[in-house]
C-alpha cells in the first residue's frame, strides 16, 4: 500500500473506533474538574460541590461521541453548560468542551449548520456575562462573537483539508491502477514485438536455409558445385542469422541505464542498405529479385528502416516459401516526404495468386507487417495483384529536413 495511503487508512481507523475522542472526553473532563477545585472562582460564582461535579461530567463527557453526532452532542453540551451557568457555577471552568463540540460541526457538517451552533454557542457565553455580577458587557459580546467564529474557522479549514486527503487517496489509488495497466500494456507491446522480431528473423532464414539445403541434396551426386555453392549459402545465412538472434537478446539484455550487458549494440540493427545482401540470399536460393532504388537515398530514423528492412524481407520470404518459380521485384523510393517500398512477384504458381484463397488478416507476417507500418504512422497494402501475382507496398513518413537535392535512380 503507497505511504499516502497507508497514512489516510491508519489515521481513518483510529477516528472510526472512536478511542481518541474518549480519551479526549476523559481528559477534559478530569481538567475541568481539577480546575474548578483549584481555582478560585469570581465573585459571585459557587464552588464545585457534588453537583457541580455531575454537571462538569455531563458538560464534557458527550464530547466522546462528537464524531459520530457533531450536531446533537453541540446541543447536548451547550444545554448542560446552560444549566451548570444556571446553578451558579463558574462558566469559565467548562468552556473548552462547547468550543470543541462548535469545532467539530463546522468540521464534519455545513457553513449554514455551522453558523448555526456557532449562534447558539455564543448565545450561551452572552448568558454567563449577564447573569455575572462583575463582567463587561463589551468584552463578553466580543468574546461570544470571535472565539465561535475563531472555532468555525478551524473546523471548515480541518473539513477542507480532510476532503483534499480524501482526494489525495482516491487519486493516489487511480494512479496506483493506471500505472499496473500501463505496465501490463507496456509487457505485452514488448512481447509483440519480440515475437514480430523472432518471426521476421528465424522464418526468412531458415526458409532460406530449407531451399538450399533441398537443393544441395538434389544436386548432390550430378552438380558438386552447385551443391557446395548452396552450402555455402548455407553457412553464411546461418551465420547472419545468429548474429541477428544474439543482437536482439542483447538488446533484451540492456539493464535500466541503457548499457547492454553484451557485446551487441543497436548499431548493428539491419536497414535499407543491407537490402542487396538480403536480394541476394533470396536469387542464391533460386528466386530472382530484382532490387531498384529511385530518388536520392539519405539516412533515415533506425525504426524507419528496420520496418522498410523487415517488411521487404517478410515479402520476399513469402516469395519464397509460396511462390518459388516466381520472379520478384524490389522497389525503394526515397520521396519528398515518404518512403515507399513495394515488393512484387509475378506469380509462379496459379495457387499462389487465387483470390479465394487469399485470406487479408492472415499470418502472422502479414499480421506483423501491419503492425510496423501502423507503429510508425505508415500504411501497407497487401495482396494478389490483377495482372497476377502478390504485392505489398509500405508506405512510410520521414522528414524533409535531410533530403538532398536531385534524385537518381540504380538497379
Amino acid at each position: 500500500m503507497p505511504e499516502p495511503v497507508a497514512w489516510v487508512y491508519a489515521a481513518r481507523v483510529l477516528r472510526n473506533t472512536g478511542l481518541v475522542d474518549v480519551g479526549l472526553a476523559l481528559a477534559f473532563t478530569a481538567a475541568s474538574m481539577l480546575l474548578g477545585h483549584e481555582q478560585v472562582p469570581a465573585p459571585g460564582w459557587e464552588p464545585l460541590d457534588s453537583s457541580g461535579y455531575a454537571l462538569t461530567a455531563l458538560v464534557n463527557v458527550p464530547v466522546a461521541a462528537r464524531r459520530r453526532a457533531p450536531v446533537a452532542v453541540c446541543l447536548i453540551v451547550c444545554a448542560a453548560w446552560t444549566g451548570y451557568i444556571s446553578a451558579g457555577y463558574w462558566p469559565v471552568v467548562n468552556c473548552l468542551a462547547p468550543m470543541l463540540a462548535l469545532y467539530t460541526v463546522a468540521a464534519a457538517r455545513s457553513p449554514r449548520t455551522a453558523l448555526g451552533c456557532a449562534a447558539l454557542t455564543g448565545g450561551v457565553w452572552m448568558y454567563a456575562g449577564l447573569t455575572a455580577q462583575e463582567s463587561s458587557m463589551a468584552t463578553v459580546t466580543v468574546q461570544a462573537v470571535v472565539f465561535p467564529l475563531v472555532m468555525c474557522r478551524f473546523g471548515h479549514a480541518a473539513r477542507v483539508s480532510a476532503e483534499r486527503g480524501d482526494q489525495l487517496a482516491v487519486l493516489t489509488e487511480q494512479l496506483r491502477r493506471e500505472q499496473a495497466e500501463r505496465a501490463r500494456r507496456a509487457v505485452a507491446e514488448e512481447q509483440g514485438r519480440i515475437a514480430r522480431e523472432l518471426h521476421d528473423v528465424v522464418a526468412h532464414h531458415m526458409s532460406v536455409i530449407s531451399v538450399q539445403a533441398g537443393m544441395a541434396g538434389y544436386v548432390f551426386g550430378s552438380d558438386p558445385g552447385a551443391a557446395h555453392e548452396a552450402l555455402r549459402t548455407i553457412s553464411d545465412t546461418s551465420r547472419e542469422g545468429l548474429e541477428e538472434l544474439r543482437r536482439m537478446l542483447a538488446v533484451l539484455r540492456t539493464d535500466g541505464n541503457g548499457d547492454a550487458r553484451g557485446p551487441a549494440s543497436y548499431d548493428s540493427v539491419p536497414g535499407l542498405g543491407r537490402l542487396d545482401e538480403m536480394a541476394g540470399r533470396i536469387r542464391a536460393a533460386g528466386v530472382p529479385v530484382e532490387l531498384t532504388v529511385t530518388g536520392r537515398p539519405r539516412p533515415l530514423a533506425p525504426g524507419v528502416e528496420l520496418c522498410a528492412y523487415r517488411v521487404v524481407q517478410e515479402a520476399l520470404t513469402n516469395v519464397l516459401k509460396h511462390a518459388h518459380a516466381a520472379r520478384a521485384v524490389v522497389v525503394v523510393a526515397y520521396g519528398v516526404r515518404q518512403l515507399s517500398v513495394t515488393v512484387t512477384d509475378d506469380g509462379g504458381s496459379k495457387e499462389r495468386t487465387d483470390p479465394d484463397r487469399f485470406l487479408p488478416g492472415a499470418g502472422h507476417g502479414l499480421i506483423g507487417m501491419r503492425e510496423r507500418a501502423r507503429l510508425y504512422g505508415g500504411t501497407v497494402h497487401i495482396g494478389p495483384r490483377p495482372e497476377g501475382g502478390f504485392g505489398v507496398r509500405l508506405t512510410l513518413p520521414t522528414s524533409a529536413s535531410a533530403t538532398p537535392q536531385g534524385d537518381e535512380t540504380r538497379t
